[in-house]
């Protein structure tokens, strides 16, 4: 791989850890200065390895070069406090000595210190989840605009109220209460769902598969798995959905990088080691008397594992969905639901409750709408598929409705020659 390569991936996950290990250390109201430390550290590594290459180790070249930016910065600290504002010596906690722990065990405690602060119940909840995705998983700012449906601006005035609020509420990088954990965990989880969501089929840019999202997605789940505090079943439950999700990864993209979609994928290439971790832990999550949005969507999840259309499948795949639109009615959850309906029941019936929708500025409803109509008003579905077209943000999806207009455009031709 080469440095332009290596630097992105990196940062994607070192970045995070970095930053959560120098805010263990100097305290959450420095969590600017932590994330500056954080980004000064890859620019000299993007500058040392254009010219010398990537060292045999590039994650503990990382570390090292971000412990002795610390160690300047704490040095320019105290000189501040000696120079300009020896009021202030009394209260400093720093010292020249300070060291910095990169073992495994610390940067996942402080990964996990840190994803509880930056919930903390006094952020409303979209800044919480916003900040999470900026500080712990290495989001830019126009990826967590999309995720939100808004504009940048507005995620960064989101981001700087809550950094102030961290500051002004004084809130410590340690593990909260037990009931605190309760009130925090449903958000943490929010959070690690949309960045899951994000790598999986991305509204913010063209790639087909970011697989490096979803794995650190999976990886800071399962972080809450491993620690007897934050294991539920409801992590479970996000973790099985995972695991069924990543399962197919092999067979969603083709050799030029475009996706292949559940119908037309290589079922031999779907990963069943992965497939039966999931299945392990829906298991785990089916303690209790909960049921969250979450083991509803494993649930879906694991039967489109089946890879056989059968109607066992398509009627339990169909009650998941009645369910779930009880818990979390959305637009996609309406639209899949619907998809279901087709494969139980046939196109007539699902027409009949997406034309009830009217979801006109969703590009995802008119290629449904062509696909119930493909068969019996081809013309009609090709109008629905130009829509789609036109609405579709980026490029992926627009390569695929363009492979669905080909095809459709190809059996109304054959379709009319067959007719003279």
């Amino acid at each position: 791989m080469k440095y332009q390569e290596w630097v992105p991936h990196l940062f994607r996950t070192e970045f995070a850890r970095i930053t959560a290990v120098l805010c263990n250390r100097f305290g959450i109201d420095q969590i600017e200065a932590a994330e500056d430390l954080a980004s000064d550290t890859f620019v000299a590594a993007l500058e040392s390895w254009t010219y010398q290459g990537i060292p045999e180790n590039p994650r503990a070249w990382l570390y090292a070069v971000a412990k002795n930016k610390a160690k300047n910065y704490i040095k320019r600290h105290h000189l501040f406090l000696q120079k300009i504002a020896p009021q202030l010596q009394g209260s400093d906690e720093w010292s020249d000595e300070t060291d910095f722990d990169w073992s495994a065990e610390n940067i996942m405690d402080s990964q996990l210190q840190m994803l509880f602060a930056l919930c903390h119940p006094s952020i409303p909840v979209q800044s919480q989840v916003a900040l999470s995705l900026r500080i712990l998983c290495g989001f830019g700012i126009e990826e967590i605009a999309n995720a939100f449906l808004t504009n940048k601006e507005t995620i960064n005035k989101r981001l700087l109220r809550a950094k102030e609020k961290l500051k002004s509420e004084k809130v410590s990088l340690k593990f909260p209460g037990v009931e605190s954990i309760n009130g925090r965990l449903g958000t943490v989880m929010i959070t690690l769902y949309l960045l899951f969501n994000e790598g999986y089929s991305s509204e913010s840019v063209d790639g087909v598969l970011r697989e490096d999202l979803c794995h650190e997605a999976m990886r800071l789940t399962y972080l809450l798995i491993e620690n007897d505090r934050c294991s539920r079943p409801v992590v479970h439950a996000l973790y099985a959905l995972m695991c069924f999700q990543a399962s197919r990864f092999p067979a969603r993209k083709n050799d030029l990088g475009e996706i292949i979609l559940y119908d037309d994928q290589d079922h031999s290439l779907w990963d069943q080691s992965m497939i039966f971790k999931g299945m392990f832990h829906l298991h785990r999550s089916a303690s209790g008397d909960d049921l969250s949005k979450y083991h509803l969507e494993a649930s879906i999840a694991y039967w489109h594992t089946i890879k056989e259309d059968s109607f066992l499948k398509w009627s339990n795949i169909l009650n998941l969905y009645d369910q779930l639109l009880n818990i979390d009615h959305s637009p996609v959850v309406a639209l899949n639901r619907i998809y279901a309906l087709y494969k139980l029941k046939g196109s007539q019936a699902a027409l009949e409750e997406a034309e009830k929708l009217s979801m006109t500025k969703n590009h995802f409803y008119f290629v449904l709408l062509a696909e119930l109509n493909h068969e019996a008003a081809p013309l009609i579905a090709k109008q629905y598929l130009l829509k789609a077209y036109n609405l579709a943000k980026t490029q992926t999806d627009k390569i695929q409705i363009e492979k669905k207009l080909s095809r459709l455009t190809n059996s109304i031709a054959v379709g009319a020659q067959h007719d003279h």
